[in-house]
């Protein structure tokens, strides 16, 4: 499918989306009700396809994929290791997935990719000379242990009541109401996460390791230092004071760890057929990997507008960010 009618191409083979990036009218002032509807229920939208679909998975993973609440009361390498093997699997799934299909079998070859370039397999500044395999090291060596240390320690709160537990029996209208929650904790949490890895000492130390990627692909999303997945992953504590049950928690976890994959996927839409393509866009985040000063979250909570680092792909956002940058060097 040719992508020119949805962007354009400069002369160093950026391709740039016709579609400028922008929030949901969540936080429009003054408020939008009609807009705000009609967002909730669209497709895409709040609810569809992406916070359904790690609602359900959450669900599954916990009735499926999880032994009883009561085991983690005392600490097992046998349950620790079934966690451990359940995220690794889930990690290999979606980011593989997503990896072959864009990147392995190049379905769509470079139609619809914001650099047209591919995934450097010859480069001393990743481990074996290649980013793939750079970036899954980084990711399953690093990224899920420390996921699922994070995991194992709110099961075990939960299990000893150090972590306020809702009763879905009880409480059904809380249960659901958290996770409506959750989409919001993780982009808040996300984006202070974030501003703090860029502090220059934590940026040298740690999460420059991440910005490598440059031209990122979806095993980019979780390659990070240990520092730095620490400190990711640090949201999932919210769960010892807001009440809520496992299965929100998961959600939350499993969001962290599986969504950077379609958040660096480096392409706008998936092509589908012909005719048909799937949006898939987070440009918002591939010009943070490009610039590396704007855009640390992005979503429904304009954070970036309100402390003056978005970047909506324009010219005009250049010429503002160039301004900043002038105004800080003096």
């Amino acid at each position: 499918m040719d992508d020119k009618s949805h962007g354009t191409e400069n002369a160093r083979g950026y391709w740039t989306p016709k579609e400028r990036v922008s929030y949901g009218p969540a936080f429009a002032w003054p408020p939008q009700p009609k807009a705000l509807l009609k967002w909730f229920f669209a497709v895409p939208g709040y609810l569809l396809p992406w916070n359904v679909l790690y609602a359900i998975a959450a669900v599954a993973i916990w009735m499926f994929l999880t032994p009883p609440l009561e085991i983690f009361e005392t600490f097992s390498f046998k349950w620790a290791g079934i966690i451990l093997g359940r995220n690794i699997v889930l990690a290999i799934a979606v980011y593989g997935a997503w990896h072959m299909w864009l990147y392995g079998w190049r379905k769509q070859g470079t139609a619809f990719k914001y650099n047209r370039n591919w995934p450097s397999e010859k480069s001393t500044v990743f481990l074996f000379n290649n980013q793939t395999y750079d970036n899954m090291f980084w990711t399953l060596v690093s990224g899920v242990p420390i996921w699922t240390c994070y995991e194992l320690l709110l099961l075990w709160a939960y299990a000893n009541g150090f972590a306020p537990m809702i009763n879905p029996a009880e409480n059904p209208w809380v249960f659901a109401a958290v996770f409506f929650l959750v989409p919001f904790i993780h982009e808040v949490g996300f984006y202070f996460a974030h501003r703090t890895l860029h502090w220059p000492p934590l940026y040298r130390l740690a999460h420059s390791l991440h910005h490598r990627n440059v031209n990122p692909g979806p095993w980019s999303g979780l390659s990070m230092h240990p520092i730095e997945h620490v400190i990711y992953f640090s949201t999932i504590l919210l769960f010892f004071v807001i009440p809520s049950h496992p299965i929100h928690m998961i959600n939350l976890a499993s969001r962290l760890g599986v969504a950077p994959a379609q958040g660096h996927t480096g392409f706008d839409r998936v092509v589908v057929d012909d005719k048909t393509t799937w949006n898939v866009s987070y440009y918002a985040h591939y010009l943070h990997h490009r610039y590396h000063e704007v855009n640390y979250a992005d979503g429904m909570v304009p954070l970036d507008k309100w402390f003056g680092s978005f970047h909506d792909g324009s010219p005009e956002a250049d010429e503002a960010m160039k301004a900043r940058r002038r105004l800080r060097n003096g």
